[in-house]
């Protein structure tokens, strides 16, 4: 059976990685527009902390034999408090400066971390093994879908769709967007302001964190699977609109298939893909399909 004269299980299983693609961009993206969104930080470090996630996940299993379901939870946890170390002792003391400063700092913060994994770990990579409940897959017919890959289509949907409901549904989420509003007001009513913005930064880098343990069964560990991502991330980040929670996750799940697609009709342009629509929706639209003029 084909499809516009491309066999069918082609078109479909192309279709399924830029689906699960689009996944880690939507929770690599979700994380960066948080940041920046709800703190005003052009987050650089952000896909180096993806990987330290995914090393963390590694790591547990490696030494403490601990597996990949409590990892999950413990990776973003341990990546979320080292961010939390970050904000409160890095961004902290130039927080009143010119954005470019935190920017280039955490452009530094990046290159040493990613540093320090290669000296000890080489580029070559360590595997990491997909967990026996989630091995195998299923025949539809038309193609053969892995477990493991629809789990992480499945996990990022929920992270993803939490997070949306948290920031936008619930008054922790009013909170963290007033106090980006008028900080002093919400200071005023006995809020811990700086409080609000570590454990904000702590949920923006856990999310990097939960992609990285997501990542982990299906690409090496590696130190540079942060830097082979960042740029897209941020173009999505860019389409979607600057600080759009909404926009972020959109914008993951429809390049990541708009990716997929290209991979398809025209090989040669999967890599640029991305970057052609990021100019395109600039052009048109300057604050991303989601984003508010300023």
């Amino acid at each position: 059976m084909d499809f516009l004269g491309i066999p069918l299980p082609v078109f479909m299983g192309q279709l399924l990685i830029g689906l699960i693609n689009g996944a880690f961009y939507a929770v690599l993206s979700l994380g960066l527009a948080l940041i920046f969104g709800l703190l005003n930080i052009v987050n650089f470090a952000h896909g180096a902390l993806y990987m330290v996630g995914a090393f963390v996940a590694f790591l547990l299993l490696d030494y403490v034999g601990i597996g990949y379901w409590p990892a999950l939870i413990l990776s973003p946890l341990i990546v979320g408090a080292f961010g939390m170390v970050i904000e409160r002792f890095l961004l902290r003391p130039i927080a009143d400066l010119d954005h470019l400063y935190g920017l280039l700092l955490t452009f530094g913060l990046a290159l040493l971390l990613e540093g320090i994994f290669r000296q000890v770990y080489g580029v070559s990579g360590e595997t990491y093994a997909i967990p026996a409940s989630l091995q195998g897959g299923f025949n539809l017919g038309f193609m053969f879908l892995p477990t493991y890959r629809a789990w992480v289509i499945v996990a990022a949907v929920i992270v993803c769709g939490a997070t949306w409901f948290l920031i936008e549904q619930t008054r922790l989420g009013a909170t963290m967007r007033a106090a980006v509003e008028n900080a002093d007001l919400v200071r005023a009513f006995g809020v811990n302001v700086p409080l609000l913005v570590t454990l904000t930064y702590g949920l923006g880098v856990g999310l990097a964190a939960f992609a990285g343990v997501l990542a982990a069964p299906i690409y090496s560990v590696n130190p540079l699977m942060g830097s082979n991502i960042i740029i897209v991330v941020f173009a999505i980040v860019v389409i979607g609109g600057l600080g759009s929670i909404k926009g972020a996750i959109a914008s993951g799940f429809m390049l990541g298939l708009f990716e997929g697609l290209t991979r398809v009709f025209y090989p040669e342009a999967s890599n640029i893909i991305i970057f052609v629509v990021m100019a395109v929706v600039l052009i048109v639209r300057p604050a991303g399909l989601f984003g508010k003029a300023a």
